[in-house]
């Protein structure tokens, strides 16, 4: 297992030796020089060792092909959302609190996250994550990011993840999202071009158990997810997410706005990225433990 130092101020366990972190992508690590930086992007490789050759700098990208995600997708540190959804961290500022209704604030005062304004050590917190459950939707966009792989079929977008190495399914053959369904971690997901480079999803039938963020944000029955993906041009795509669940926050909310991938070459090959019970246990051992006083 690839250790890795606590960054000061943030709860031990969130991230650093967490397996969470486990992709080896390119976040700068503590203490960490730009130059030392740039000198291990120039070195990256891929799961199978081989150098990942980075875009030439000042090269204009060629415009991006009409109705087409498909290919290897990395939205690099941005991804990660630590503290909660980009557009809406958990920091403590009152412009980055949802539009909580009642219900949403008492819900919310049930979770227990490891990080953000309301942390609690690892071994306190009841992250559904930590005891094994899927990330579901939207949370899959909103923590541990990672490289994303995207194929199409006529009827079919799909989406495959670093993180969990777990995939879900967009309809786009016209079918619209089933009412009264039995409730998914990741959901009905359907999509459809609304321009040649701009592509919306709309997801609902989501299981109530899972968070909307790594900050413990909750959700409804009634919780339906926007994400819309855009194009930019060849070597880079746009990914925006709007949450609106009407039981627990007065308005809909922008949870991501505009995190932008890179697109990576056909033959790169994405790293395992798991969420392990065992290596937590270990992680609990060494140091959570600990650091939540219940190991002498």
């Amino acid at each position: 297992m690839r250790k890795y130092l606590v960054v000061p101020g943030v709860a031990l366990g969130v991230l650093l030796l967490s397996p969470l972190a486990r992709s080896q992508d390119v976040e700068r690590r503590p203490d960490e020089s730009r130059p030392a930086l740039e000198n291990r992007l120039a070195n990256r490789r891929d799961g199978w060792g081989r150098p990942v050759k980075l875009p030439v700098q000042g090269q204009k990208p060629d415009p991006a092909p009409k109705r087409d995600l498909s290919g290897i997708w990395d939205p690099g540190d941005g991804g990660i959302q630590a503290l909660g959804p980009a557009a809406m961290p958990d920091d403590g500022k009152p412009e980055h609190r949802p539009p909580f209704t009642p219900l949403g604030v008492e819900t919310l005062n049930e979770t227990k996250p490891s990080n953000g304004a309301r942390s609690t050590l690892a071994t306190e917190s009841n992250d559904p994550v930590i005891a094994g459950d899927p990330q579901g939707i939207p949370r899959e966009d909103l923590f541990e990011l990672r490289t994303v792989q995207i194929l199409q079929t006529p009827v079919q977008v799909y989406l495959l993840y670093q993180f969990g190495r777990v995939w879900r399914v967009i309809w786009t053959d016209g079918r619209e999202v089933p009412k009264d369904s039995e409730p998914r971690w990741f959901g009905y997901s359907v999509g459809k071009w609304v321009d040649d480079y701009t592509f919306v999803v709309e997801t609902t039938g989501l299981d109530e158990r899972t968070w909307i963020d790594h900050a413990g944000r909750p959700h409804s029955d009634a919780l339906r997810v926007e994400e819309r993906f855009h194009r930019v041009d060849h070597d880079h795509l746009e990914l925006s997410v709007m949450i609106d669940d009407p039981k627990m926050y007065t308005k809909p909310w922008m949870a991501l706005n505009k995190l932008v991938f890179n697109l990576e070459p056909q033959t790169f090959d994405i790293r395992e990225m798991f969420w392990s019970p065992t290596e937590f246990q270990g992680y609990n051992k060494l140091l959570g433990n600990e650091a939540a006083g219940t190991d002498k």
